[in-house]
């Protein structure tokens, strides 16, 4: 059976002015101001698409890498993922970048690169943005 979450949001105004307000209805964890400003420039507070988007991977990410370790009979002490998403006006989401870090007591950095790798391709939001680049920096903390 599908898991539904929701959002919604209200916006006011042209694109390059207005304003607008996304709201995480399932989470209920609150309403968040976005703008074009905040999107194509400084965040100036207020989020982005992109924002939302780069939390989205950097936490999908992680849990599928656990996921992936689990199933070679590993568990990470700590597993740290950044996501920094690309958006250019006028082409649109042109990228995402993980950064992960973590400690895997008993794991090889040869392992763990392919563990991380197969994360990548596997998370279900990477395979949601698969029409960009998606690149990865995976370190093994000792």
């Amino acid at each position: 059976m599908a898991t539904v979450r929701k959002a919604h949001t209200i916006w006011n105004g042209d694109l390059f002015h207005g304003t607008g307000e996304v709201t995480l209805y399932s989470s209920q964890l609150g309403t968040y101001e976005v703008t074009w400003k905040a999107r194509a420039e400084e965040s100036g507070g207020r989020t982005s698409p992109e924002e939302l988007i780069a939390a989205a991977h950097s936490a999908c990410f992680s849990m599928a890498f656990s996921n992936a370790l689990a199933e070679a009979g590993k568990t990470a002490e700590r597993i740290e993922t950044s996501a920094e998403v690309s958006f250019v006006p006028g082409t649109g989401i042109t990228g995402s970048h993980l950064r992960v870090t973590a400690v895997v007591p008993g794991l090889t950095a040869e392992e763990f690169t392919d563990i991380a790798e197969s994360a990548k391709t596997g998370c279900p939001v990477s395979q949601a943005l698969s029409g960009i680049s998606i690149t990865m920096d995976a370190t093994l903390e000792t």
